[in-house]
């Protein structure tokens, strides 16, 4: 069976982060189901460049961000989990506060209250204590928060590096096969 994952894009900086995380996915053999905020659709273009939205849509399927009637804004719909990347303040101070004003956030919730893996690569610095709380009041509901931060001990050598180590890590903790992120040897 196919797992079904669903792949919200905000408008965070590190966009390189949702293009790894769906050739993770696709590599996998997930069926990818995406939602990209408009600020997230600038932030691909400008950091990824101008068909980064197409090589994304190309690994999926692209849901309006305001069809809160699509499939995956309801529980019944068989989704093995969510990943958020990158996940942008705004994002998680909906998640957080069950604002479900789109169909990002509203999936992201969907993940919570079906008690699914839901993984947010939260991305801000530094943080104000309303972040922090909100990171906190998402750990409480069964979220993770993944801050997309480089394992300096695995010694990477370019960004490309960095950026797929992330992916990977946030792809394993959906728990879909076994890990593939590169670990620690001591």
């Amino acid at each position: 069976m196919t797992a079904r994952v669903v792949l919200g894009v905000a408008g965070a900086s590190g966009a390189a982060l949702a293009l790894a995380c769906a050739r993770r996915l696709s590599g996998l053999g997930a069926q990818i189901d995406l939602v990209v905020s408009a600020a997230a659709e600038r932030t691909l273009a400008e950091e990824c460049g101008p068909g980064a939205l197409d090589q994304l849509t190309a690994m999926g399927t692209l849901h309006a961000r305001g069809n809160i009637g699509a499939t995956i804004a309801s529980g019944s719909a068989p989704v093995a989990g969510m990943i958020v990347a990158p996940c942008s303040m705004r994002s998680l101070a909906a998640i957080a506060n069950g604002l479900d004003d789109n169909l990002l956030t509203r999936a992201a919730g969907v993940q919570l209250k079906e008690r699914r893996p839901l993984v947010l690569l939260t991305r801000e610095a530094p943080l104000t204590l309303a972040h922090l709380r909100n990171m906190t009041a998402v750990t409480e509901m069964g979220g993770i928060i993944l801050p997309p931060v480089p394992a300096f001990y695995l010694h990477p050598d370019s960004l490309d590096a960095v950026i797929d180590q992330i992916a990977a890590r946030a792809v394993d903790l959906l728990r879909l096969a076994p890990p593939v992120a590169r670990d620690w040897q001591g």
